[in-house]
């Protein structure tokens, strides 16, 4: 599998490879997976080449780092890259008072309390080393610093405020220290990314689902700032909670929802397209990201080890560059989206 070297503080840097592993499905999302399946999934990812892997507390509530953790330290720590997330702590809570009831299944019970303080960064740091049963972690990104998350701009910007202010400096000094290689942010909006960019000295982007195949205004503004100051993107959510992987099916889910009627319409378009080039359209959706100079992963998570296995051979199939032409001819892709492959990244050293 290609690796895109990154290492734009000139710290020995990070291999990333073009295919990474999302975490949050081994977390119980949507349904339950057995620790045994877990384990195999993983397994199975490893196998087809993957080497750099995402998890959260957020995920399963714990669940997801303990089980992402258990099969890395099968692993030579230099072989592999891992990632994780800060700004939640977990307490222990009744059944009913769990987070993520209907979202998260058969997962400890636990509340998020949020906490972008400096003290509440060091802390989620070292209960994630302990849950994960590793000695570091390689990037750590704040987590769902946004308005989708926190629900109005006030506590965004409130949350945002507390973490400038303490849990960014926690960060700093982790990264300073040589305790992680790099920081940033695993964000659902590319608009907080940029203010954080902005405000802040950051490596990497975790950006979920806002650079698809279906969604591309990322290209305003923040990612030609990620280019200009060498700032690595990995895509999570390519596709877009499984739209672009199913199809413009009634029941299908974009971003974590029921897909709107004009989603589907649109995702219906590009699809007709894809078929007139003899193009499956989840192969479309895990390809095109990486043609963005900044991007250094796509992370699509994985249920079963079949899905994980066809994450790998989707990946090996160009799309036609008629394919592209077509889209943006039909308004379907912004027309400054590059489409050209880029085997190195904007933080290479």
């Amino acid at each position: 599998m290609r690796i895109r070297r990154f290492d734009r503080v000139g710290n020995g840097g990070l291999g990333f490879t073009e295919l990474g592993f999302g975490g949050a499905p081994l977390g119980n999302l949507f349904k339950t997976v057995s620790d045994e399946d877990a384990f195999g999934i993983l397994n199975a990812a490893w196998q087809s080449g993957v080497r750099y892997y995402d998890t959260a507390p957020l995920y399963g509530l714990g669940l997801s780092e303990r089980r992402v953790g258990r099969f890395l330290t099968t692993k030579r720590r230099d072989d592999f890259i891992i990632s994780t997330k800060v700004g939640r702590l977990l307490q222990v809570c009744p059944p009913g008072q769990r987070t993520g009831i209907g979202k998260f299944f058969d997962t400890p019970n636990r509340r998020e309390v949020y906490d972008y303080s400096y003290d509440g960064v060091m802390r989620s740091f070292e209960i994630s080393l302990e849950r994960t049963g590793l000695d570091r972690f390689d990037i750590l990104f704040v987590h769902d610093l946004d308005v989708f998350n926190h629900g109005t701009t006030d506590k965004c910007q409130a949350y945002f405020d507390q973490f400038m202010r303490g849990g960014y400096h926690a960060m700093l000094s982790l990264r300073d220290q040589g305790v992680v290689k790099a920081i940033g942010g695993g964000i659902n909006e590319w608009q907080m990314c940029q203010a954080l960019a902005e405000r802040g000295d950051f490596d990497l982007f975790l950006l979920a689902g806002r650079y698809t195949l279906l969604e591309q205004d990322a290209l305003e503004s923040f990612l030609p700032l990620c280019e200009e100051r060498r700032i690595g993107i990995v895509l999570g959510g390519p596709y877009n909670s499984g739209i672009l992987a199913r199809g413009p099916a009634t029941d299908a889910q974009y971003n974590y929802s029921q897909a709107p009627r004009n989603v589907i319409e649109r995702v219906r378009r590009i699809d007709a397209i894809c078929k007139k080039h003899d193009v499956a359209l989840i192969e479309a959706a895990l390809n095109f990201p990486l043609y963005h100079p900044a991007v250094v992963s796509v992370i699509p998570g994985g249920q079963s080890i079949s899905e994980v296995k066809a994450n790998k051979g989707i990946l090996g199939r160009e799309p036609p560059s008629a394919l592209w032409a077509e889209l943006k001819a039909a308004g379907l892709m912004r027309r400054d989206a590059p489409t050209l492959r880029n085997v190195a990244c904007n933080g290479k050293g």
